[in-house]
């Protein structure tokens, strides 16, 4: 097999969304797998939706899951430019050639006219598409247009016959002549099209593989066409492809994921704390298999085990609660010092820690957090978690309703008991003090662990659900976590 060259072509429109993840991935795997190349291209030809800031947020989101692309924007390579905003010349060049050589033609055909052929096809149980009627125009006929004003457009002449390939992922697919009509390269203001830039590109960058989704399937037989015009007229060496068409993901109501659904937006997984490897070992189950029913694997593990061959022709269904079980997973898979490096941004930007943390806040954290780690969903849930223990009395209070709730007439029993018990507390010690409390609250005072345990929570945490209480009073520090107690009897 030769080089393996895969590409990864978004366009630079709205915020980046899983299943554009997930080509890229695929892409990225196969490429890493086969000691191949990756080309990270943007396809931004589209002046009326393409923007800056969505090209910005393509290339910070392929650095945050960590899909080095060896060829693209800010790498360079051998076939740039990697912006196709920046190639018009060529694709105006490559649609001079196919018009010169007969595999392209100009079309004088109204939108109106265009209207009244798809109403037609309609009416005749037909498939819809253009009918070829500037296929052959005259020379008079070309005048009597021009004469009127009309604006052409630049069609490519399909070849009258089938197209069928071997799919990499489906096998061999075969699309009948009759459903695959003339098709539109170039706009009537000169703006090449997806149609005819994407093969341009995949041919002078020499690309072995398209792994892309199954939503372009139908357009396959006309970018096999092209391929074979554009060797006609010298622009490529004659290669064609090969071409593997993901299987859709499935949200809600056995739909595919849309770009509206809010589980589809990257920027979501981001700022509610999943961590990429988690985000990128889920999307990789979405169609493929590790094999001998394992879930969970790092990026590495996928690259070296990847194989087109496993990848399913079937729909996959997106399951958000599986994506965040599998997130809670790496979270506890992680070094506490990676965790904690993690949760710090979340932290500051929420102000209980500096920007770096204080020595003191940093030994709050190495304290704190191996007890939250093991029920961490997301990163962004730690900050609840561990707020109380980093804010200042000023700062610190009770969470909600509920939490005040526990606080009532029945809890002052007990927050005067367990201050009296913890006072003359030789050693501030987890064990000393859950010996302390369970003596005074539970011994003592004859209650049962939850209402003896309950207002002594919620009055040292703001919270009704924490970390271990006892591990916590320890980190807080005596008289802190004291004058909570004191607080909170008297707060009524």
């Amino acid at each position: 097999m030769p080089d393996v060259r895969v590409r990864f072509c978004p366009s630079p429109t709205g915020n980046p969304h899983v299943g554009m993840v997930r080509t890229a991935l695929f892409n990225w795997a196969f490429a890493r797998h086969m000691g191949g190349t990756f080309v990270f291209r943007i396809e931004d030809t589209d002046s009326a939706r393409d923007s800056e800031e969505s090209y910005e947020a393509l290339l910070d989101s392929l650095r945050w899951l960590s899909l080095d692309w060896d060829e693209g924007p800010e790498v360079g390579g051998s076939y740039g430019p990697y912006r196709q905003s920046q190639r018009l010349d060529i694709y105006a060049d490559v649609a001079a050639r196919l018009l010169e050589a007969g595999h392209a033609y100009r079309c004088y055909c109204s939108a109106e006219e265009l209207d009244a052929q798809r109403e037609l096809a309609r009416q005749q149980n037909r498939a819809p598409g253009y009918e070829g009627t500037c296929r052959d125009l005259t020379a008079a006929q070309v005048a009597a247009h021009e004469q009127q004003g009309r604006v052409p457009i630049v069609r490519f002449r399909m070849p009258d016959r089938d197209c069928t390939w071997v799919d990499l992922v489906r096998g061999e697919v075969t699309f009948g002549r009759e459903h695959v009509p003339d098709y539109v390269l170039v706009r009537g203001n000169g703006e090449p099209l997806y149609t005819l830039v994407n093969p341009v590109d995949d041919a002078l960058m020499r690309i072995t593989h398209v792994l892309r989704g199954e939503d372009l399937l139908s357009s396959t037989p006309r970018q096999i066409a092209l391929y074979e015009a554009l060797a006609a007229i010298g622009v490529s060496d004659g290669t064609t492809p090969q071409f593997g068409h993901l299987p859709y993901v499935m949200g809600e109501g056995n739909r595919k994921l849309s770009k509206r659904d809010p589980e589809s937006s990257l920027l979501m997984y981001r700022t509610q704390g999943y961590l990429p490897e988690a985000l990128l070992n889920y999307l990789a189950l979405l169609g493929w298999s590790m094999g001998d029913d394992q879930e969970f694997f790092s990026l590495d593990e996928m690259a070296q085990a990847f194989a087109i061959e496993r990848v399913s022709a079937n729909p996959a269904r997106f399951d958000l609660k599986k994506c965040t079980a599998i997130n809670g997973d790496w979270i506890r898979a992680i070094t506490l010092d990676d965790l904690i490096g993690r949760i710090i941004p979340l932290l500051a930007a929420e102000g209980l820690v500096s920007t770096p943390p204080t020595a003191e806040q940093q030994s709050v954290l190495h304290a704190a957090v191996p007890l939250i780690q093991e029920r961490l969903d997301t990163l962004t849930q730690a900050v609840g978690m561990l707020g109380f223990l980093l804010v200042g009395d000023a700062r610190f209070v009770l969470d909600d309703d509920d939490a005040r709730a526990v606080l009532g007439e029945d809890a002052d029993e007990a927050l005067a008991a367990a201050v009296t018990a913890l006072e003359s507390l030789p050693e501030w010690t987890t064990d000393a003090i859950q010996s302390a409390l369970r003596s005074a609250l539970v011994e003592g005072l004859g209650l049962k662990p939850k209402l003896a345990y309950g207002p002594v929570r919620v009055a040292i945490t703001g919270r009704r659900v924490s970390p271990p209480l006892f591990e916590s009073m320890e980190i807080l520090g005596r008289e802190t976590s004291l004058r909570r107690l004191r607080d909170a009897h008297s707060i009524r």
